[in-house]
């Protein structure tokens, strides 16, 4: 149970300090948030529970191509925002965007590279 809550907090720290930072400073905010920060704690996280290396290089290589369709929400956002579409409607707005992205992401990689979603 420990374990559990210390992966919470250190979870819960970062995106803490993330935010923190760009309200003070949005270019080193950005640039923190861009960082595959979930990805290599979660990374590590089940380096450590597992020590399942084939595991480690399948998540790598699966997280690679969900990367580009969640880019669609940077994209979108500031495209509505700019049109004077309420902050939180382009929000809305973007996340659909993304998740048309991602279902279209899983339908190519099902079709090109026979990989199996489960």
């Amino acid at each position: 149970m420990l374990y559990y809550i210390i992966k919470l907090v250190l979870s819960a720290i970062l995106i803490l300090l993330i935010s923190e930072i760009g309200k003070h400073n949005t270019f080193m905010g950005s640039l923190l948030a861009s960082l595959p920060l979930i990805s290599i704690i979660s990374i590590i996280w089940i380096y450590l529970d597992t020590k399942d290396v084939d595991r480690i290089m399948n998540l790598s290589y699966n997280i690679f191509w969900f990367v580009l369709p969640s880019l669609t929400l940077f994209i979108s956002l500031p495209i509505f925002l700019k049109y004077g579409l309420n902050f939180y409607f382009s929000l809305i707005f973007s996340i659909i965007c993304t998740i048309v992205s991602y279902y279209i992401m899983i339908l190519a990689l099902k079709y090109f590279l026979n990989i199996n979603i489960q």
